[in-house]
């Protein structure tokens, strides 16, 4: 199998994925809050609950990534732009923001409830790309195994076929409207 790989900026945009990251992170990608941000996600997506079992610790971590990062660049405008934006429209995130907690993850595990293929727990390894300052790229790896590999691969298997090409909620028969 692939590993799923994801490529961020330090706003928590993401930039790229491999197929299968995009796969994977497919709610995130067909969100209605665009661009595709993390943090945009998971603070003003109500889907963000159900793909996210863990979602306070999620938000907690992403509060504090954006705290770190503002302190790191504070004139950096398009990261002033998204906190504002976080700021105004999610009572979450202001609650995060006010803790000043500063925290940076580079590993750890993932619990994620994929609308597809069920629930996943992944490892991750976060990197930077030496060749543009401030993008890391996210690989996520099940054990070996696993349930979790199972559904990878399924979900791998998926991403190959033609009618896997477009958003993980045309196999589900989903339906989101513009």
């Amino acid at each position: 199998i692939s590993a799923p790989a994801t490529v961020r900026n330090a706003r928590l945009d993401y930039v790229g994925a491999n197929p299968l990251g995009r796969a994977l992170y497919a709610p995130v990608f067909d969100s209605r809050e665009q661009p595709a941000n993390s943090a945009r996600f998971t603070f003003l997506d109500p889907a963000a609950a159900d793909f996210y079992p863990e979602w306070d610790r999620v938000a907690t971590e992403l509060g504090a990534h954006l705290r770190s990062e503002a302190g790191r660049n504070p004139y950096d405008r398009p990261l002033s732009d998204l906190i504002g934006e976080l700021s105004t429209r999610s009572d979450e995130f202001r609650v995060r923001w006010a803790a000043h907690n500063v925290r940076f993850h580079r590993t750890g595990t993932k619990h994620i409830h994929h609308p597809l293929v069920g629930d996943l727990h992944v490892s991750y390894e976060t990197m930077e790309l030496s060749a543009d300052d401030g993008l890391t790229i996210a690989i996520l790896t099940p054990e070996p195994g696993s349930a979790s590999e199972q559904a990878l691969d399924l979900l791998a298997s998926w991403t190959a076929t033609p009618h896997g090409a477009g958003d993980a909620t045309a196999v589900s028969g989903e339906t989101r409207e513009p």
